[in-house]
């Protein structure tokens, strides 16, 4: 794998969904509501992990538990060890059958045994995630692999569009502590020479996913379960049909509808998958 494997260039992949109403929050449902959108990524990102026969393999960040579900499948022999933060998302991988806890990425330790770390859509919320990729290099034993995927729109027009609401006068006190970037994300190049330095081959790359949206408000849909989640914790619901309200001409405006009714949206993404040597 060594150096970036695919660079840094884009590809162009397209998917449909059909959305539903606004205000939808940060629970399980509202994130399966995109499920195969979500999970095209992961599955792109499982296609350079060349592991054969891994004893453990962990997913953090592992949410309703769909996407634990093909780790599973590609290694049925493997110790699925799952972690999220939300108890609502560990409550419903466990009705999958998962055996998911609730823990902080920030504090795993890998056991001895784990030869696939997964952490997917997750490390865009941690400024420091950079030192946790190259900690997690250094605690892994050899021949074992790491594979991240997170978003890449911070600089996106719909993100944009959120920051500016966020920041107007009558927004900024109550949302000053709201994480609305993940800036913290870093190049495929940058991701690629921080964990080479820690002694892996890497393969480092990116994909702008253009997903065809339908139906009311569809950008908001998308990102009221996402980059929109540290607004909703702290608004009520009053405040939070308000926000939409004045967030939604900005949207449209940024990603208008088409004759036909559907919104192209880009979504950039990062991919790093890393052997230890």
């Amino acid at each position: 794998m060594g150096g970036s494997g695919r660079g840094s260039g884009s590809t162009l992949g397209m998917l449909t969904l059909d959305t539903g109403h606004t205000g939808v929050v940060w629970h399980p449902e509202s994130y399966l509501a995109f499920a195969d959108e979500r999970g095209r990524p992961f599955v792109d990102l499982l296609t350079r992990v060349g592991a054969d026969g891994p004893r453990r393999v962990v997913d953090l960040g592992c949410g309703p538990g769909n996407l634990t579900e093909a780790l599973a499948r590609r290694w049925p022999d493997a110790e699925i060890e799952a972690w999220d933060s939300s108890p609502e998302m560990v409550d419903a991988a466990r009705t999958r059958g998962i055996d998911a806890r609730v823990g902080d990425v920030r504090s795993w330790t890998p056991a001895l045994d784990t030869d696939v770390v997964v952490c997917n859509a997750v490390l865009h919320w941690l400024p420091e995630h950079p030192d946790l990729l190259v900690r997690w290099a250094g605690l892994l034993a050899a021949g074992s692999w790491i594979a991240v995927q997170v978003p890449g729109n911070f600089d996106a027009p719909s993100h944009r569009a959120v920051r500016e609401v966020a920041g107007r006068a009558h927004w900024s006190p109550t949302l000053a502590g709201a994480a609305l970037g993940d800036d913290a994300v870093r190049t495929p190049a940058e991701y690629a020479g921080l964990l080479a330095d820690a002694g892996c081959a890497v393969d480092a790359w990116e994909t702008t996913y253009v997903h065809r949206l339908r139906g009311p408000d569809p950008v908001l849909h998308w990102i009221a379960g996402t980059a929109l989640r540290p607004v909703r914790r702290l608004l009520d619901d009053a405040a939070w049909a308000r926000f939409n309200a004045e967030l939604i001409p900005l949207l449209d405006a940024a990603h208008p509808a088409r004759a036909d009714g559907t919104t192209f949206f880009p979504f950039r993404r990062v991919f790093v998958v890393a052997r230890v040597e």
